[in-house]
C-alpha cells in the first residue's frame, strides 16, 4: 500500500467523489445487521477526510444516501438517518478546528426534520472553512440533478431570463446542485462493483475511475493514498492524442 511521502503533491486532484459501497456485505460477513456495517463505516469516513485534507484536495464529495436508498427497509433507513444526525453533532467541531466546510447536494427536503436542522446548523457553523469543502450527497440521484436543471431552466427561459440558443454546457453545469465546484477528477468507488450507480452523471464525464474490492468499512488512509497515486499514473487526454499532449 501507497505511503503519503510517496503521492506527487503537485499532481493532486482537486475534487474528489466517493461511492461509499459494501457496509451491508462487510456487516454479514461479520455475522451482525446491515446497520452495523454503516455504524463501523464511521472510521472510514473519517479517515478519507483527513487524508484529503492532509493531501491539499479542494472539494471532497461523498455518495451517502441516493434517492433509490429510500426504498430499502423502513427500518434501515430510520437507522441511517439517526447516524447521519448522530454523526454530523460529532463530526462538526472537528471540521471547524480543520477549518473544512460542509455542503450539501440532494433533495434535502426529503430528509427528517431532524437531519434536515443539524445538517443546516453544521453548513453555518462551518461556512467559513477554506482548506477544503466537504460534500454530502444525501437524497441525491444524477438524474434527479439533470432533471431539476432542466426544469429551472425551462423557467428561466419562459420568464425571459434564459435563451435557449444561448444555452451551453457552462450553463447546464450552473444549473446543476453543483455548480461553482470542479467536474471531479477521481471517482473511488469501494466493493468491486463496476457501475456508477446514477451519481454524478454529468460532472463524471471525464473523471478517472479507481475501483477497489475492498468494503467501505475497512477503506483507510493507505488505500485513499493508493487510489491517489493510481490517478496519478493515468494520461489525462481529454480527447487528444499523447503526442499532443507532449508538444503542449
Amino acid at each position: 500500500m501507497a505511503s503519503r511521502s510517496e503521492i506527487d503533491s503537485h499532481n493532486i486532484p482537486a475534487h474528489v467523489a466517493v461511492i461509499m459501497d459494501g457496509n451491508g456485505r462487510w456487516a454479514k460477513q461479520k455475522g451482525g445487521l446491515r446497520i452495523f456495517g454503516h455504524q463501523s463505516a464511521i472510521t472510514a469516513v473519517r479517515e478519507t477526510v483527513e487524508s484529503a485534507a492532509e493531501l491539499g484536495v479542494r472539494f471532497l464529495t461523498l455518495y451517502a444516501f441516493s434517492t433509490e436508498n429510500w426504498n430499502r427497509p423502513k427500518h434501515e433507513v430510520m437507522a441511517l438517518m439517526q447516524l447521519l444526525v448522530h454523526t454530523i453533532r460529532q463530526e462538526t467541531p472537528t471540521l471547524l478546528k480543520n477549518s473544512i466546510r460542509l455542503q450539501a447536494i440532494g433533495q434535502i427536503s426529503s430528509l427528517p426534520s431532524s437531519c434536515q436542522q443539524e445538517l443546516a446548523e453544521a453548513m453555518e457553523l462551518t461556512k467559513a472553512g477554506t482548506r477544503m469543502t466537504l460534500v454530502l450527497a444525501l437524497s441525491y440521484s444524477g438524474r434527479w440533478d439533470l432533471t431539476q436543471a432542466a426544469q429551472r431552466m425551462a423557467a428561466d427561459a419562459a420568464a425571459g431570463k434564459l435563451q435557449a440558443a444561448e444555452i451551453n454546457e457552462h450553463t447546464v453545469s450552473q444549473y446543476l446542485t453543483t455548480a461553482g465546484m470542479p467536474d471531479p477528477e477521481l471517482l473511488i468507488r469501494t466493493s468491486g462493483e463496476q457501475r456508477i450507480s446514477n451519481f454524478l452523471l454529468w460532472q463524471l464525464a471525464y473523471t478517472e475511475l479507481y475501483i477497489t474490492n475492498l468494503l467501505w468499512p475497512d477503506f483507510r488512509k493507505e488505500h485513499f493514498y493508493d487510489a491517489i497515486q493510481a490517478y496519478q499514473r493515468r494520461e489525462r487526454r481529454f480527447g487528444k492524442t499523447s503526442e499532443q499532449l507532449t508538444v503542449s
